[in-house]
């Protein structure tokens, strides 16, 4: 990746999480740790990898993004926002009643949501369809699910992988946030999904494994996953929770809550001072 895409990719990424500290603060509810530990890579597929039309987003041949972990959707309706999906001054009506942006994806109030999710587990089974869906039918689209490592606790994970895997969904890439914290603490703590590579492989997916937070390894991860045939591919993301804001990352406790006045103003400095630094 060339010098001046990755510095495009670096500011996007940082607008996207002054966009989601706004939202949460605003909203006096939300999940900041894992949305903002995200944003790297939704910068990347909604700049690069994924054929999207902000102008057109029921786009039928549109690639699609399933964000199974629906919490981090302040993340999601950052990089929309971005995009021109919707308008930016959307985001201080997070959660508000009545208002477009929910506390989790809704696919029939939200332009460029693809699906509906926020019950761990069952995104990456509607992804899993999609991705059949294109193969019945001749379809070249490509579908892209996002989910947590705390997520992957739940069996229905491990269903939809094994169906994937015996179907050969080659158009499928699954992104596991692995920033190894949940809302009750580490994962380790709660029911630990370790060796999370060697279970998917065991189910015959393609395992990638990366920095979630280099945009090069990103690059190369999902470059690799398109050449790859005859299985879909999982992407294991090492990655940082509250990544971006310092006293938000690698703590339990930035799982679910919002910033006070005091943290918000904190938060943003630290963001607007790494936006600045990035355009000089």
């Amino acid at each position: 990746m060339d010098n001046v895409k990755e510095k495009q990719l670096k500011i996007f990424a940082v607008k996207e999480r002054m966009h989601i500290v706004d939202g949460i603060f605003n909203a006096k509810a939300g999940h900041p740790g894992g949305s903002l530990s995200i944003a790297d890579v939704l910068a990347y597929l909604y700049n690069c990898e994924m054929n999207i039309d902000p102008k057109d987003p029921k786009m039928q041949d549109r690639d699609r993004l399933v964000l199974s972990k629906g919490h981090a959707a302040p993340a999601l309706y950052a990089t929309l926002a971005l995009k021109g999906y919707f308008p930016e001054s959307e985001i201080k009506d997070l959660r508000k009643i009545g208002k477009m942006l929910q506390g989790h994806p809704d696919m029939k109030h939200t332009p460029g949501v693809d699906m509906s999710t926020g019950s761990l587990g069952q995104g990456i089974s509607a992804a899993v369809g999609m991705a059949l869906a294109a193969k019945k039918f001749n379809e070249d689209y490509r579908v892209y699910t996002i989910l947590g490592d705390g997520e992957i606790e739940e069996g229905q994970v491990w269903e939809a992988a094994m169906f994937a895997g015996f179907n050969k969904l080659d158009n499928l890439v699954a992104y596991v946030d692995y920033n190894k914290m949940q809302i009750d603490g580490t994962i380790d703590e709660v029911v630990s999904p370790h060796p999370v590579d060697k279970k998917f492989e065991a189910f015959g997916w393609n395992v990638i494994t990366i920095d979630g937070h280099d945009f090069n390894q990103i690059e190369s991860a999902y470059k690799a996953a398109r050449e790859c045939k005859g299985k879909p591919t999982c992407i294991v993301a090492n990655s940082i929770k509250g990544k971006g804001v310092s006293f938000m990352e690698s703590q339990v406790g930035w799982h679910g809550k919002a910033p006070n006045a005091e943290e918000y103003e904190t938060a943003m400095s630290e963001l607007k001072d790494a936006l600045a630094e990035l355009e000089v």
